[in-house]
């Protein structure tokens, strides 16, 4: 069994632990660009995310770190996350795209269309070609009918349910890959991956 550790921001010392404990995998995401960070949260900065990413690296753990596209943010600050993982060397790259919730500061936002998002996808497979790109929470609302198209880009989708909203039930998804001709990977009979 391989772990995947999400924990947030670590202090020193921590990921360490985690890596003697047995985490194979730590999920940080960046979100978004540095310069668009601020408009997002001010209860950590930029800097505190890649800083985790670094620790987990140095203490010889797989990093996954994505974004969440579609929270108002421009092109170059697509372009900078996509640069911005590539330096990171992150060896998984979830992209979620935003599904904005209500009572929540981006309640409302609603700037993406399925096209944009597989140019997005195709954009993040060009910058880490040999890096896991996943497609993540939001896929359903935002790549609609054209979700089987963007794994010409990317590795995989997320099954099942996000961290605040419902996803695709998992035998829509396995008859959704079937029909565009995928095979689905089981690692045994009951385990999806």
């Amino acid at each position: 069994m391989r772990i995947c550790a999400c924990l947030g921001i670590l202090r020193d010392g921590q990921a360490e632990k985690l890596q003697d404990a047995g985490v194979d995998r730590y999920n940080h995401n960046i979100n978004t660009s540095k310069e668009h960070h601020p408009n997002i949260t001010t209860s950590h900065t930029y800097d505190d995310r890649i800083n985790t990413v670094g620790k987990v690296k140095d203490a010889g753990i797989s990093p996954c770190s994505g974004v969440i596209v579609g929270m108002k943010e421009s092109l170059e600050d697509v372009f900078e996350m996509g640069r911005a993982l590539k330096e990171l060397d992150a060896d998984s790259i979830p992209v979620n795209f935003l599904n904005a919730m209500d009572g929540t500061a981006l309640e409302g936002t609603d700037e993406l269309n399925p096209l944009y998002c597989l140019k997005v996808l195709a954009f993040f497979r060009y910058m880490n070609p040999t890096k896991e790109v996943r497609i993540s929470a939001g896929r359903e609302e935002n790549l609609r009918s054209l979700q089987p198209l963007g794994l010409y880009a990317a590795n995989s989708i997320f099954v099942g349910d996000y961290l605040t909203a419902k996803g695709q039930e998992e035998a829509r998804d396995h008859k959704m890959l079937s029909d565009f001709g995928f095979e689905i990977d089981y690692v045994n009979e009951d385990v999806f991956v």
